[in-house]
Protein backbone atom coordinates (compact mmCIF):
# COMPACT_ATOMS: atom_id res chain seq x y z
CA UNK A 1 0.00 0.00 0.00
CA UNK A 2 1.23 3.47 -0.82
CA UNK A 3 -0.17 6.97 -1.24
CA UNK A 4 1.01 9.49 -3.84
CA UNK A 5 0.37 13.10 -2.90
CA UNK A 6 -0.18 15.66 -5.64
CA UNK A 7 3.05 17.49 -6.47
CA UNK A 8 5.23 15.11 -4.40
CA UNK A 9 7.42 12.84 -6.50
CA UNK A 10 7.69 9.16 -5.63
CA UNK A 11 10.77 7.10 -6.42
CA UNK A 12 9.98 3.42 -6.89
CA UNK A 13 13.20 1.44 -6.42
CA UNK A 14 14.26 -2.20 -6.24
CA UNK A 15 16.20 -4.82 -8.12
CA UNK A 16 15.23 -6.10 -11.57
CA UNK A 17 12.19 -8.36 -11.34
CA UNK A 18 10.90 -6.87 -8.09
CA UNK A 19 7.69 -5.63 -9.71
CA UNK A 20 8.37 -1.92 -10.30
CA UNK A 21 7.36 -1.81 -13.97
CA UNK A 22 4.41 -4.12 -13.34
CA UNK A 23 3.09 -1.70 -10.73
CA UNK A 24 3.54 1.24 -13.11
CA UNK A 25 1.63 -0.56 -15.85
CA UNK A 26 -1.12 -1.53 -13.43
CA UNK A 27 -1.64 2.15 -12.63
CA UNK A 28 -2.10 2.79 -16.35
CA UNK A 29 -4.33 -0.27 -16.78
CA UNK A 30 -1.91 -1.68 -19.34
CA UNK A 31 -2.17 -4.74 -17.08
CA UNK A 32 -5.35 -5.80 -15.27
CA UNK A 33 -5.09 -6.03 -11.49
CA UNK A 34 -5.74 -9.50 -10.00
CA UNK A 35 -6.66 -7.92 -6.67
CA UNK A 36 -6.45 -4.69 -4.72
CA UNK A 37 -7.62 -1.17 -5.49
CA UNK A 38 -6.15 1.79 -7.38
CA UNK A 39 -7.75 5.11 -6.45
CA UNK A 40 -7.34 8.19 -8.63
CA UNK A 41 -8.98 11.22 -7.03
CA UNK A 42 -11.32 8.95 -5.09
CA UNK A 43 -12.33 6.72 -8.02
CA UNK A 44 -11.26 3.04 -7.99
CA UNK A 45 -9.97 2.85 -11.56
CA UNK A 46 -8.87 -0.78 -11.17
CA UNK A 47 -12.49 -1.86 -11.42
CA UNK A 48 -13.30 0.23 -14.50
CA UNK A 49 -13.63 -1.27 -17.97
CA UNK A 50 -11.42 0.04 -20.79
CA UNK A 51 -14.17 2.33 -22.07
CA UNK A 52 -14.91 3.61 -18.56
CA UNK A 53 -11.22 4.28 -17.95
CA UNK A 54 -10.77 6.24 -21.21
CA UNK A 55 -11.64 9.66 -19.68
CA UNK A 56 -8.96 9.07 -17.03
CA UNK A 57 -6.27 7.98 -19.48
CA UNK A 58 -5.18 11.47 -20.49
CA UNK A 59 -4.49 12.23 -16.81
CA UNK A 60 -1.88 9.43 -16.47
CA UNK A 61 0.90 9.04 -19.00
CA UNK A 62 4.11 7.01 -19.15
CA UNK A 63 7.62 7.57 -20.46
CA UNK A 64 9.35 4.28 -21.19
CA UNK A 65 12.98 3.29 -20.72
CA UNK A 66 14.17 2.99 -24.29
CA UNK A 67 13.37 5.90 -26.64
CA UNK A 68 14.70 3.82 -29.54
CA UNK A 69 11.84 1.32 -29.25
CA UNK A 70 9.07 3.45 -27.70
CA UNK A 71 8.80 5.71 -30.77
CA UNK A 72 7.41 4.22 -33.99
CA UNK A 73 10.25 4.48 -36.57
CA UNK A 74 7.75 4.71 -39.46
CA UNK A 75 6.09 7.85 -38.08
CA UNK A 76 7.28 11.44 -38.27
CA UNK A 77 7.32 13.30 -34.96
CA UNK A 78 4.20 15.12 -36.13
CA UNK A 79 2.33 11.82 -36.49
CA UNK A 80 3.67 10.53 -33.16
CA UNK A 81 2.36 13.60 -31.35
CA UNK A 82 -0.85 13.68 -33.37
CA UNK A 83 -1.58 10.10 -32.36
CA UNK A 84 -1.30 11.11 -28.70
CA UNK A 85 -3.71 14.00 -29.33
CA UNK A 86 -6.36 11.54 -30.54
CA UNK A 87 -7.55 11.40 -26.92
CA UNK A 88 -8.85 14.95 -27.31
CA UNK A 89 -11.26 15.09 -30.23
CA UNK A 90 -12.29 18.70 -29.49
CA UNK A 91 -9.10 20.26 -30.84
CA UNK A 92 -9.11 21.85 -34.29
CA UNK A 93 -6.20 21.30 -36.69
CA UNK A 94 -4.81 24.73 -35.83
CA UNK A 95 -5.06 24.01 -32.10
CA UNK A 96 -3.31 20.66 -32.61
CA UNK A 97 -0.47 22.38 -34.49
CA UNK A 98 -0.04 24.99 -31.75
CA UNK A 99 -0.10 22.30 -29.05
CA UNK A 100 2.58 20.26 -30.87
CA UNK A 101 4.81 23.28 -31.44
CA UNK A 102 4.50 24.40 -27.83
CA UNK A 103 5.27 21.03 -26.26
CA UNK A 104 8.35 20.59 -28.46
CA UNK A 105 9.54 24.03 -27.40
CA UNK A 106 8.94 23.11 -23.76
CA UNK A 107 11.21 20.04 -24.01
CA UNK A 108 13.93 22.02 -25.81
CA UNK A 109 13.33 21.04 -29.45
CA UNK A 110 12.53 23.16 -32.49
CA UNK A 111 9.43 23.10 -34.68
CA UNK A 112 11.50 21.59 -37.51
CA UNK A 113 11.45 18.32 -35.53
CA UNK A 114 7.85 17.72 -36.61
CA UNK A 115 8.80 16.68 -40.14
CA UNK A 116 11.64 14.38 -39.10
CA UNK A 117 11.74 10.70 -38.10
CA UNK A 118 12.98 9.23 -34.78
CA UNK A 119 16.19 7.82 -36.30
CA UNK A 120 17.31 11.37 -37.12
CA UNK A 121 17.67 12.24 -33.43
CA UNK A 122 20.13 11.34 -30.68
CA UNK A 123 19.07 9.21 -27.71
CA UNK A 124 18.60 12.24 -25.46
CA UNK A 125 16.54 14.03 -28.12
CA UNK A 126 14.37 10.97 -28.60
CA UNK A 127 13.65 10.85 -24.89
CA UNK A 128 12.67 14.52 -25.06
CA UNK A 129 10.23 13.58 -27.83
CA UNK A 130 8.86 10.74 -25.69
CA UNK A 131 8.37 13.21 -22.84
CA UNK A 132 6.65 15.64 -25.22
CA UNK A 133 4.28 12.89 -26.33
CA UNK A 134 3.42 12.13 -22.70
CA UNK A 135 2.89 15.80 -21.87
CA UNK A 136 0.83 16.84 -24.87
CA UNK A 137 -2.47 15.91 -23.16
CA UNK A 138 -1.45 17.84 -20.01
CA UNK A 139 -1.57 14.85 -17.64
CA UNK A 140 -1.59 15.12 -13.85
CA UNK A 141 0.58 12.06 -13.19
CA UNK A 142 3.63 11.05 -15.22
CA UNK A 143 5.15 7.59 -14.73
CA UNK A 144 8.81 7.47 -15.79
CA UNK A 145 10.00 3.88 -16.16
CA UNK A 146 13.83 3.92 -16.07
CA UNK A 147 13.50 7.00 -18.28
CA UNK A 148 17.17 8.01 -18.07
CA UNK A 149 18.92 4.65 -17.62
CA UNK A 150 19.69 4.21 -21.34
CA UNK A 151 21.32 7.66 -21.58
CA UNK A 152 24.88 8.67 -20.76
CA UNK A 153 25.56 10.50 -17.51
CA UNK A 154 25.66 14.04 -18.94
CA UNK A 155 22.39 13.56 -20.85
CA UNK A 156 20.83 11.99 -17.75
CA UNK A 157 21.53 15.19 -15.85
CA UNK A 158 20.05 17.32 -18.65
CA UNK A 159 16.84 15.25 -18.68
CA UNK A 160 16.53 15.42 -14.88
CA UNK A 161 16.85 19.22 -14.98
CA UNK A 162 14.26 19.28 -17.77
CA UNK A 163 11.85 17.17 -15.69
CA UNK A 164 12.27 19.53 -12.72
CA UNK A 165 11.38 22.53 -14.90
CA UNK A 166 8.46 20.78 -16.59
CA UNK A 167 7.01 19.77 -13.22
CA UNK A 168 6.54 23.39 -12.25
CA UNK A 169 5.34 24.41 -15.70
CA UNK A 170 2.77 21.62 -16.07
CA UNK A 171 1.88 21.07 -12.37
CA UNK A 172 2.95 17.43 -12.61
CA UNK A 173 3.40 14.61 -10.14
CA UNK A 174 6.04 12.00 -10.99
CA UNK A 175 6.41 8.32 -10.23
CA UNK A 176 10.06 7.67 -11.05
CA UNK A 177 10.82 3.96 -11.46
CA UNK A 178 14.54 3.30 -11.23
CA UNK A 179 17.31 1.19 -9.77
CA UNK A 180 19.59 4.26 -9.68
CA UNK A 181 19.29 5.66 -6.16
CA UNK A 182 21.48 8.65 -6.97
CA UNK A 183 19.07 9.81 -9.68
CA UNK A 184 16.01 9.14 -7.52
CA UNK A 185 17.45 11.26 -4.71
CA UNK A 186 17.76 14.25 -7.05
CA UNK A 187 14.15 14.16 -8.21
CA UNK A 188 11.95 12.51 -5.57
CA UNK A 189 10.74 13.54 -2.12
CA UNK A 190 9.48 10.04 -1.23
CA UNK A 191 10.77 6.54 -1.92
CA UNK A 192 8.98 3.20 -2.01
CA UNK A 193 11.26 0.16 -1.96
CA UNK A 194 9.98 -2.98 -3.70
CA UNK A 195 11.19 -6.49 -2.99
CA UNK A 196 9.64 -9.62 -4.55
CA UNK A 197 6.43 -7.82 -5.49
CA UNK A 198 5.88 -6.07 -2.16
CA UNK A 199 6.49 -2.57 -0.84
CA UNK A 200 8.87 -3.20 2.07
CA UNK A 201 9.64 0.43 2.90
CA UNK A 202 7.86 3.72 2.16
CA UNK A 203 9.29 6.95 3.57
CA UNK A 204 10.69 10.39 2.86
CA UNK A 205 13.75 10.22 0.61
CA UNK A 206 16.22 11.55 3.17
CA UNK A 207 14.86 9.18 5.81
CA UNK A 208 15.46 6.23 3.49
CA UNK A 209 19.04 7.36 2.81
CA UNK A 210 19.92 8.31 6.37
CA UNK A 211 17.83 5.84 8.39
CA UNK A 212 16.92 2.83 6.21
CA UNK A 213 14.57 0.60 8.20
CA UNK A 214 14.33 -2.59 6.14
CA UNK A 215 17.33 -4.93 5.66
CA UNK A 216 16.75 -4.99 1.89
CA UNK A 217 16.87 -1.18 1.72
CA UNK A 218 20.12 -1.29 3.65
CA UNK A 219 21.49 -3.77 1.10
CA UNK A 220 20.46 -1.54 -1.81
CA UNK A 221 22.17 1.49 -0.30
CA UNK A 222 25.28 -0.48 0.53
CA UNK A 223 25.50 -1.83 -3.03
CA UNK A 224 24.98 1.67 -4.48
CA UNK A 225 27.78 3.16 -2.38
CA UNK A 226 30.13 0.30 -3.29
CA UNK A 227 29.35 0.62 -7.01
CA UNK A 228 29.80 4.38 -6.96
CA UNK A 229 33.20 4.10 -5.30
CA UNK A 230 34.41 1.80 -8.07
CA UNK A 231 32.87 4.06 -10.70
CA UNK A 232 34.62 7.13 -9.32
CA UNK A 233 37.97 5.32 -9.62
CA UNK A 234 37.32 4.54 -13.28
CA UNK A 235 36.12 8.11 -14.00
CA UNK A 236 39.46 9.41 -12.80
CA UNK A 237 41.13 7.33 -15.52
CA UNK A 238 38.96 8.36 -18.48
CA UNK A 239 35.77 9.91 -19.80
CA UNK A 240 33.48 6.92 -19.22
CA UNK A 241 31.83 5.76 -15.99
Amino acid sequence: TLHIQEGVNLGLVGESGSGKTTLGRLLLKLYSADSGQIFLRGQDVARLSSSQFRPFRKNIQMVFQDPYSSLDPRYTIRNILKEALALDKKLSSLEEQKRMEQVLKDVGLGVDALSRFPHEFSGGERQRIAIARALIMHPQLLILDEAVSSLDVLVQQQIIELLKRLQDQYSLTYIFISHNLRVVRKLCQQIAVMYQGKIVEFALTEDVFNRPAHPYTQELLSAAVSYRSKGEDSMNRGPHE
